[in-house]
């Protein structure tokens, strides 16, 4: 049960806050500032280095969760399927597959090894895809792509996967999920500080704080889209640098001493003057989710509706984004983006602090003489989480203050660092709100945290949150028989979140990702297959 809970806590913080490092919140694509390299200046060989914003821990890809973490994966592992910027599906290890409600049968490419030589098969594949089902085995994927239930079988290159229920996104669950080889499934913890998969790099050496350095294989022929070892381009290592300072890692850009980082401060503005190529990746920056255990004023709608409705949207938002603020139209802001287009269903609460003190009058908080509210004796008082190493969020924390106070509400900001997150949200839940933000590419990922037991229990739902509504809705989305009608009643599902204020969109941001003297792809993280160093 303690790595089971270890893993949820990690799952969450690697979302709050962030405007981090070189990987990778969610996804959006494009570039910004600057000219995309031609292909006629690539040049091969050489050594990529890239800028975390943290050491990454674990180098696990079955239980490893920290953004930092997730985005070292793809440099020693593979998926059957690869995921474009633009959340297009391509062959990878498959090279063909066929679908039905309850199956998803994958054709392997012929001749897939693994770093030491030994054969990937389907049924390697198929051992996968039945640890991930174990839910003793707690890993990264098992609840959002991979149910309780699902089985696997191989025959001859033929992956073939079962799901309990119909699922009509069996593919982006699936197909995505980063495959080990049979030595790292025989021993797990072997892949801590070790890589045992099929990808084009391999992990060379690893000085936990300071940088990971992978080394390119020269036997790769299976890649997406045509991709071999012998590609034009590709660099020779990998040197993943642990760079916590924006500012720092803003200077090594511009002296060539990195070629990837992601600056989203105020350092962008001279990487885009110096005319640095980026990629965005959306990141929910804004977002507010909130404490519904009975001993908590957030525990009553009305009071979470009086907060939200009391807000300034477009100041908060300018503040906690650092003045790049854009509204959010979905809660799903990851590739490959399911259920995202035709949003959203909801509509959020014009700015009326009139009425947000009618709400909470109507909930017993009445203001006394001095316009602060209280119930039964007690001050309303809400705790305010904000990551301490984000700036634009104690600016946005502080403006939130500042219109509360207009309110009558009494705000206790609390700048949290990785110890005080673990420790508020999953051991004292001494919280009420706070910039807190998911950041699920599927709406099946984001119910896990509204569904089911709470974290105390062993669930993922740290907010307690208990919404009947979109618990009927979410169960009728799940076994729905097509994509189009999921999708649908997955929009109503989110709907029935926003309108009852378990979470609240407030504004999110595009965080760029900068490039020096390379380029490449980035589907939520910087895709190592794709990397091209620049002559």
């Amino acid at each position: 049960m303690m790595r089971k809970q270890h893993l949820r806590t990690v799952t969450v913080l690697a979302v709050v806050g962030g405007l981090g490092g070189a990987t990778l919140t969610a996804c959006s694509s494009g570039s910004e500032g600057g000219q995309e390299p031609s292909p006629t200046s690539f040049v091969s060989g050489g050594t990529f280095s890239m800028a975390l914003n943290d050491d990454p821990g674990s180098l696990s890809p079955l239980t490893g969760v920290s953004l930092v973490q997730r985005g070292l994966v793809p440099f020693a592992y593979e998926s059957m399927v690869h995921t474009t910027e633009d959340g297009e599906f391509v062959p990878w290890m498959a090279q063909s597959w066929t679908e039905t409600p309850t199956s998803i049968t994958y054709v392997l490419k012929d001749g897939i090894t693994c770093a030491d030589g030994t054969a990937f098969t389907a049924q390697t594949a198929a051992n996968n895809i039945t640890y991930q089902a174990d839910p003793a085995n707690g890993t990264f994927w098992h609840g959002s792509n991979i149910a309780a239930g699902t089985t696997a079988t191989a025959n001859g290159n033929e992956l073939t996967i079962t799901s309990p229920t119909s699922n009509p996104f069996l593919l982006a669950s699936t197909g995505t999920i980063e495959q080990v080889c049979q030595g790292g499934l025989d021993d797990p913890s072997s892949l801590d500080d070790a890589t045992d998969g099929t990808g084009l790099f391999q992990l060379k050496t690893a000085n936990a704080g300071q940088n990971y350095v992978y080394a390119k294989r020269d036997d790769h022929t299976w890649g997406f889209e045509g991709i071999t070892s012998d590609t034009e381009g590709l660099p020779d290592e990998i040197d993943a640098r642990v760079v916590t300072d924006e500012a720092t890692a803003a200077n090594l850009l511009l002296s060539g001493e990195l070629n990837a980082a992601a600056v989203a401060g105020s350092d962008r503005d001279r990487l885009e003057g110096a005319g640095l190529t980026s990629k965005g990746v959306t990141n929910p920056i804004g977002e507010m989710l909130f404490n519904e255990r009975p001993d908590r004023p957030t525990a009553d709608p009305l009071v979470r509706q009086a907060l939200v409705t009391a807000l300034d949207r477009d100041s908060v938002g300018e503040l906690v984004t650092n003045g790049h603020y854009e509204e959010m139209t979905s809660l799903v802001i990851a590739n490959p983006f399911l259920c995202v287009a035709g949003g959203p269903k909801w509509t959020l609460p014009e700015t009326d602090v009139a009425a947000a003190g009618r709400l909470l009058d109507e909930a017993g908080w009445t203001a006394g003489g001095d316009g602060k509210r209280s119930k039964d004796g007690e001050p309303l008082t809400v705790r305010f989480l904000y990551d301490a190493g984000t700036p634009s969020h104690g600016a946005g924390a502080e403006e939130v203050q500042a219109q509360w106070n207009e309110l009558g509400v009494t705000t206790e900001l609390v700048a949290e660092d990785p110890t005080g997150w673990s420790t508020d949200l999953y051991q004292t839940y001494d919280w009420d709100t706070g910039f807190i933000q998911l950041a699920p590419g599927t709406p099946v990922t984001l119910s896990l945290f509204f569904l089911g037991e709470t974290a105390e229990n062993g669930g993922y739902n740290f907010m307690a949150v208990q919404n009947d509504a979109y618990e009927q809705i979410a169960a009728q989305a799940a076994t729905a028989p097509d994509a189009d009608t999921a999708c649908g009643l997955w929009q109503e599902a989110e709907k029935e979140l926003v309108d009852r204020v378990d979470i609240f969109p407030l504004a999110q941001t595009t965080s760029p990702t900068w490039f020096s003297g390379a380029t490449a792809d980035m589907p939520g993280y910087i895709a190592p297959s794709t990397i091209r160093m620049v002559g």
